[in-house]
């Protein structure tokens, strides 16, 4: 049997040069483990001696017994706290040291674009219009002079819902009927908003994109309302003077309907590469607004004149700033949106 001299001495040496809860554990297991602890097996060999041996070594081996858990506890007590202290002092807060500040996004582009459009035609009177992105057939092409086996049809590839009774709008013109069906001449709005068409996707056309479709409507509306608000909005928005060019075209909703060219803003109309050195640039369709368009919106046919013009503000934010595809406005890649 180990003499209880030999472990007390040895267990003071090793408690004071633990410096960690793992190893105070093991301690624990060495000297007061159940199986294997070198004071439990002195007190479990006391059934073998002698009755003089046991009241001389027994009181002796419960005190020790008692002194060891008594250092553990308190070995144990002062290691969490020196633990807590160093993570404390690891972890503390200088409260008067600035903050870090969260990383700030950006606005897409399209957004940019959407917003300062809307705040030109503000200026001009225009009020901002939305609808639903489903349509019926009525408001799709029905209503704008567009009838069934009409072929201005095939001019919109359209995504068609629910057997071709409903369709994702090819075009925000519905937005222009349900508020003529809701609002009484004279008024000014313009309707940006998403639309869809199934065509192929490259770098300048896409089956899902942005158009602004602009309705002035009142007594004695003229094509030079249309031009000068169009020339306006074009020179706004594009910083410089701009001209505009009519050229005559068909578009079933207007009546006269025109192609408008802008002077080319990368050039000044002086001809370069982005204007294949003519000066113009094609950017929108345009035109008096058809009588059977006031009609299917319930107004007196002759009784109210008024312009309609319709851009795609894709379009308007890669001329802007100067961006090669279409694509670029679909991506999220987070270094192209930095840039803006």
């Amino acid at each position: 049997m180990e003499g209880l001299e030999s472990i007390q001495k040895d267990a003071q040496k090793e408690l004071e040069k633990i410096s960690n809860l793992k190893d105070l554990e093991a301690f624990e297991l060495e000297f007061l483990g159940r199986k294997k602890g070198r004071l439990t097996a002195v007190l479990r060999s006391l059934g073998t001696l002698s009755d003089t041996e046991k009241r001389k070594v027994g009181p002796k081996a419960q005190i020790l017994r008692k002194d060891l858990e008594g250092a553990i506890k308190e070995k144990k007590s002062s290691l969490k706290r020196g633990d807590i202290d160093s993570r404390l002092e690891k972890e503390k807060i200088d409260i008067t040291y600035p903050g870090l500040k969260d990383p700030r996004g950006h606005l897409h582009p399209i957004t940019k674009v959407r917003r300062e459009v809307e705040n030109i035609f503000g200026a001009m009177g225009f009020e901002v219009a939305s609808g639903p992105y489903i349509e019926t057939d009525f408001y799709n092409f029905d209503a704008l002079n567009i009838p069934e086996e009409h072929p201005a049809r095939d001019m919109w590839d359209t995504f068609w819902l629910k057997g071709m009774t409903y369709a994702l709008r090819p075009h925000t013109s519905p937005v222009q009927i349900h508020y003529m069906e809701k609002h009484n001449p004279p008024f000014r709005i313009i309707a940006p908003g998403r639309v869809f068409r199934q065509e192929a996707t490259d770098a300048s056309h896409d089956f899902d994109f942005w158009q602004l479709e602009g309705l002035m409507v009142g007594k004695n509306v003229s094509v030079k309302d249309l031009k000068y608000v169009l020339e306006t909005f074009m020179s706004k928005f594009f910083g410089k003077k701009v001209k505009l060019r009519l050229r005559p075209s068909f578009f079933p909703f207007v009546e006269p309907g025109f192609e408008v060219d802008i002077s080319c803003v990368a050039c000044v109309a002086k001809g370069c590469s982005v204007c294949q050195k003519t000066g113009w640039l094609e950017l929108l369709g345009a035109g008096m607004v058809h009588q059977n368009v006031f009609a299917a919106a319930g107004y007196v046919r002759g009784e109210y004149t008024g312009f309609a013009f319709g851009v795609g503000l894709d379009r308007l934010a890669l001329m802007k700033y100067k961006i090669p595809d279409v694509r670029h406005l679909r991506t999220s890649d987070i270094r192209f949106l930095k840039q803006f």
